[in-house]
């Protein structure tokens, strides 16, 4: 069962009153249910003045719970800009039947055990509260099918669900879709093929990292790919969401029709039981990770990669999952790596070596006149100077150039979290998510839980 019988008896109708928002001070009352993962805090990292200071948490007792409230005390007791959040728990095995009987708040938000996720999402629709909820909300076809469903039911009712997509607001992403829609830029976009995808997006984690400058700890369900899904169903929303925005911006998708796959594939990482001590603060494998222990090592399958056709363009979209970042470049966090080809100029975001493992964004001339495209490039830079103050270009190449970005307009990955809260805001007052948003949750839940299939066959 995905979802306990006690949830699924939770009533239907037409969300009350209480549900409608027009931007006034405090309106907003945020529930948290279940914080797993440290995205559930991160929402809190900055106060909003939507948002009532109340916030009344859901959670079985346990480490989880627990490590979210300390983060939420670490915003609230640092010395620069202060959160004010008045933190309310519940504890208790009946925490979901709770959360719905008692309806404190009208935001729910979802950051934890994406197993459970599909079904807390469908238990909130059906109370007729809104939702905010971490990636992924759907871990296999099974719970994609209920997700779909339940995503309906909610726009049917007018209740709210949106997935916390903050890649879209990571500066290098950004520019990257911005020039790619410049066609005296970029051109055309190029189909590719399976073997040469037009889109290629990769993209690099770490078990074991610094979050908000303090090392993570991760749950041990966070090791079970029937608890947390495989890396294929995981990260790759971010990626197959970025794919999606580029390929077709604020249009609305048809999975059915637009999407065709060509191959996916998954292999595991090795965590011994030294690294699993060290990240998790466990000294033993819990019982329901000995399945994946193949000579005394937990094997996480973590990695994958698949290659499909959205309207046409082919694209390759992978994850890799690496303990923890190579020696000399620890600090280095995340990385990623994404190409999109057009007729006139391909649009590169590197991040290696060569770049100090910090995000850079170049543009590849693919013509003759190398100076006229350098004044297209200039050109085009200047037409965005508005919304994008500052930028400028240094020859990265014979035919290439980086885009020089100021680290004034960039946010760091815990700033967009707040950028996203301020998206979900603006939706909750104008009273409906965008079609084009439904629409692409569809599709990438449906492309990541269909990749995932299709690997393990």
């Amino acid at each position: 069962m995905i979802l306990s019988a006690s949830a699924m008896m939770v009533g239907c109708g037409n969300p009350s009153a209480d549900n409608k928002f027009n931007g006034t001070k405090g309106e907003v009352k945020l529930l948290t249910l279940d914080p797993g993962h440290f995205h559930a805090a991160l929402v809190q990292m900055y106060m909003y003045d939507q948002v009532d200071t109340t916030v009344n948490v859901y959670a079985p007792a346990g480490d989880d719970v627990k490590m979210h409230l300390d983060r939420i005390a670490i915003y609230n007791n640092r010395e620069q800009n202060p959160t004010t959040w008045n933190e309310q728990l519940y504890e208790g095995d009946d925490f979901l039947e709770k959360m719905i009987a008692e309806k404190k708040g009208n935001v729910v938000v979802l950051a934890g055990n994406n197993g459970k996720k599909t079904g807390y999402v469908k238990a909130a629709v059906d109370a007729g509260i809104n939702v905010l909820s971490d990636k992924p909300m759907a871990i296999d076809a099974e719970r994609f099918l209920m997700l779909e469903k339940t995503l309906d039911e909610a726009a049917a009712k007018g209740v709210m669900v949106y997935d916390i997509m903050t890649e879209r607001g990571e500066i290098n992403n950004e520019l990257q879709r911005v020039l790619v829609a410049m066609p005296e830029l970029f051109g055309q976009m190029e189909k590719g093929t399976p073997e040469d995808p037009a889109i290629t997006k990769e993209s690099v984690h770490h078990f074991f990292k610094y979050v908000s400058g303090q090392p993570l700890r991760r749950p041990e369900w966070y090791f079970d790919v029937e608890q947390q899904g495989e890396g294929i169903v995981d990260v790759t929303t971010h990626l197959v969401d970025l794919v999606q925005c580029t390929v077709m911006p604020e249009q609305e998708i048809d999975y059915t029709k637009d999407i065709e796959f060509t191959s996916a594939k998954r292999w595991a990482t090795a965590i011994p039981l030294d690294k699993y001590q060290l990240v998790s603060g466990k000294q033993v494998y819990p019982e329901f990770l000995k399945k994946d222990i193949v000579n005394d090592t937990l094997q996480v399958y973590s990695n994958g990669e698949l290659n499909y056709k959205l309207n046409g363009v082919n694209c390759r979209v992978s994850v890799i999952w690496n303990f923890m970042a190579e020696v000399g470049t620890e600090g280095t966090g995340d990385t990623h790596y994404s190409t999109v080809k057009g007729s006139k100029a391909d649009v590169i975001i590197r991040q290696g070596a060569e770049q100090g493992y910090k995000p850079m964004l170049y543009v590849a001339c693919k013509g003759d006149d190398v100076a006229a495209f350098e004044k297209t490039l200039r050109e085009s830079l200047e037409k965005i100077a508005g919304r994008y103050p500052g930028l400028d270009i240094k020859a990265s190449g014979d035919k290439e150039w980086q885009i020089v970005i100021p680290a004034a307009i960039a946010k760091t990955h815990e700033q967009r979290f707040s950028s996203v809260m301020e998206v979900y805001l603006k939706y909750l007052t104008e009273g409906e998510i965008p079609a084009w948003e439904r629409s692409h949750m569809k599709a990438k839940y449906f492309t990541t839980t269909k990749a995932v299939e299709l690997a393990r066959k």
